[in-house]
Protein backbone atom coordinates (compact mmCIF):
# COMPACT_ATOMS: atom_id res chain seq x y z
CA UNK A 1 0.00 0.00 0.00
CA UNK A 2 1.87 3.31 -0.53
CA UNK A 3 0.83 5.56 1.90
CA UNK A 4 1.79 9.73 2.26
CA UNK A 5 2.29 10.97 5.45
CA UNK A 6 2.04 14.89 6.75
CA UNK A 7 2.64 16.73 10.04
CA UNK A 8 1.40 19.92 10.56
CA UNK A 9 3.21 22.21 12.65
CA UNK A 10 4.74 25.29 12.99
CA UNK A 11 7.94 24.08 14.75
CA UNK A 12 8.62 20.89 13.77
CA UNK A 13 11.59 19.79 11.27
CA UNK A 14 12.56 16.45 10.26
CA UNK A 15 15.29 15.88 12.54
CA UNK A 16 12.59 16.40 15.68
CA UNK A 17 9.18 14.90 13.60
CA UNK A 18 8.07 12.19 16.43
CA UNK A 19 4.95 11.92 15.24
CA UNK A 20 5.85 11.01 11.46
CA UNK A 21 8.96 9.12 12.26
CA UNK A 22 6.60 6.67 13.84
CA UNK A 23 3.86 6.69 11.36
CA UNK A 24 6.61 6.04 9.01
CA UNK A 25 8.09 3.26 10.85
CA UNK A 26 4.52 1.90 12.13
CA UNK A 27 3.99 2.02 8.26
CA UNK A 28 7.07 0.41 6.52
CA UNK A 29 7.03 -2.41 9.46
CA UNK A 30 3.57 -3.20 8.12
CA UNK A 31 5.20 -4.11 4.41
CA UNK A 32 3.79 -0.57 3.20
CA UNK A 33 5.53 1.86 1.68
CA UNK A 34 5.69 6.02 2.34
CA UNK A 35 5.91 7.68 -1.07
CA UNK A 36 5.61 11.33 0.26
CA UNK A 37 6.35 13.22 3.34
CA UNK A 38 6.10 16.53 4.15
CA UNK A 39 5.53 19.11 7.19
CA UNK A 40 3.39 21.72 6.57
CA UNK A 41 2.63 25.12 8.07
CA UNK A 42 -0.26 24.98 10.46
CA UNK A 43 -2.40 27.09 8.00
CA UNK A 44 -5.74 26.14 6.39
CA UNK A 45 -4.64 27.34 2.44
CA UNK A 46 -1.47 25.35 2.74
CA UNK A 47 -2.83 22.11 4.40
CA UNK A 48 -5.37 22.03 1.44
CA UNK A 49 -3.37 22.65 -1.56
CA UNK A 50 -1.01 20.04 -0.12
CA UNK A 51 -3.74 17.29 0.01
CA UNK A 52 -4.40 18.65 -3.98
CA UNK A 53 -0.67 18.17 -4.54
CA UNK A 54 -0.65 14.48 -2.78
CA UNK A 55 -3.25 13.45 -4.73
CA UNK A 56 -2.84 14.77 -7.95
CA UNK A 57 1.17 13.80 -8.38
CA UNK A 58 1.37 10.59 -6.04
CA UNK A 59 0.30 7.15 -6.14
CA UNK A 60 -0.60 7.37 -2.34
CA UNK A 61 -3.99 5.64 -1.64
CA UNK A 62 -4.04 6.65 2.18
CA UNK A 63 -3.08 9.97 3.17
CA UNK A 64 -1.92 10.55 6.91
CA UNK A 65 -1.74 13.81 8.64
CA UNK A 66 -0.70 14.43 12.34
CA UNK A 67 -0.63 17.72 14.46
CA UNK A 68 -3.23 20.50 14.33
CA UNK A 69 -6.02 18.80 15.03
CA UNK A 70 -6.68 20.89 18.85
CA UNK A 71 -8.93 23.67 19.51
CA UNK A 72 -5.57 26.21 19.78
CA UNK A 73 -6.46 29.20 17.26
CA UNK A 74 -3.37 27.85 15.23
CA UNK A 75 -4.78 24.10 14.76
CA UNK A 76 -6.49 24.44 11.70
CA UNK A 77 -6.15 20.57 10.26
CA UNK A 78 -9.76 19.84 10.96
CA UNK A 79 -10.98 22.52 9.54
CA UNK A 80 -8.73 22.90 6.56
CA UNK A 81 -9.70 18.71 5.94
CA UNK A 82 -13.35 19.34 6.43
CA UNK A 83 -13.83 21.61 3.64
CA UNK A 84 -12.42 18.65 0.86
CA UNK A 85 -13.66 15.48 2.37
CA UNK A 86 -16.45 13.89 -0.27
CA UNK A 87 -17.19 11.42 2.71
CA UNK A 88 -16.61 11.16 6.51
CA UNK A 89 -15.70 8.55 8.51
CA UNK A 90 -17.48 9.65 11.88
CA UNK A 91 -16.27 6.30 13.31
CA UNK A 92 -12.65 6.96 13.18
CA UNK A 93 -13.00 10.37 15.62
CA UNK A 94 -15.80 8.46 18.18
CA UNK A 95 -13.49 5.69 18.18
CA UNK A 96 -10.13 7.68 18.73
CA UNK A 97 -11.63 9.91 21.25
CA UNK A 98 -13.25 6.51 23.26
CA UNK A 99 -9.55 4.94 23.32
CA UNK A 100 -7.54 8.71 23.97
CA UNK A 101 -10.08 8.53 26.87
CA UNK A 102 -8.59 5.81 28.33
CA UNK A 103 -5.70 7.64 28.41
CA UNK A 104 -6.17 10.96 28.83
CA UNK A 105 -9.19 11.16 30.32
CA UNK A 106 -11.69 14.23 29.66
CA UNK A 107 -8.86 15.78 27.68
CA UNK A 108 -9.91 13.38 24.87
CA UNK A 109 -12.82 15.33 23.69
CA UNK A 110 -10.11 18.38 22.97
CA UNK A 111 -9.10 16.03 20.01
CA UNK A 112 -10.96 17.02 16.38
CA UNK A 113 -9.42 13.83 14.84
CA UNK A 114 -10.91 13.02 11.89
CA UNK A 115 -11.19 10.37 8.38
CA UNK A 116 -12.84 10.53 5.39
CA UNK A 117 -12.19 10.01 1.30
CA UNK A 118 -11.72 12.83 -1.03
CA UNK A 119 -11.28 12.46 -4.78
CA UNK A 120 -10.85 8.62 -4.28
CA UNK A 121 -7.86 8.51 -1.54
CA UNK A 122 -8.83 7.78 2.45
CA UNK A 123 -7.74 10.81 4.79
CA UNK A 124 -6.78 10.32 7.82
CA UNK A 125 -6.27 12.68 10.70
CA UNK A 126 -5.07 12.20 13.95
CA UNK A 127 -3.12 14.59 16.69
CA UNK A 128 0.47 14.96 16.76
CA UNK A 129 1.68 13.60 20.04
CA UNK A 130 3.41 10.80 19.87
CA UNK A 131 0.88 8.47 21.92
CA UNK A 132 -1.61 9.85 19.92
CA UNK A 133 -0.01 8.68 17.22
CA UNK A 134 0.86 5.13 18.11
CA UNK A 135 -2.91 4.82 19.91
CA UNK A 136 -4.47 5.65 16.02
CA UNK A 137 -2.00 3.91 14.16
CA UNK A 138 -2.10 0.42 16.33
CA UNK A 139 -5.49 0.14 17.04
CA UNK A 140 -7.46 1.89 14.25
CA UNK A 141 -5.46 2.47 11.28
CA UNK A 142 -2.86 -0.21 10.55
CA UNK A 143 -5.52 -2.92 11.44
CA UNK A 144 -7.84 -1.70 8.45
CA UNK A 145 -5.26 -0.08 6.26
CA UNK A 146 -6.02 -2.61 3.00
CA UNK A 147 -9.66 -2.73 3.59
CA UNK A 148 -10.16 1.10 3.52
CA UNK A 149 -8.33 1.30 0.62
CA UNK A 150 -10.28 -1.53 -1.02
CA UNK A 151 -13.19 0.13 -0.49
CA UNK A 152 -12.84 3.36 -2.01
CA UNK A 153 -10.88 1.98 -4.97
CA UNK A 154 -13.66 -0.91 -5.82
Amino acid sequence: MSVAVVTVSDTRTRENDTGGDLIEQRITDAGHRVVFRQIVKDEPERIGALLDHIVSETDARIVLFTGGTGIAPRDTTYDALARKLEKTLPGFGELFRMLSYQEVGAAAMLSRATAGVYRGRVVVSMPGSPNAVQVAMDSLILPELQHLAWEVAR
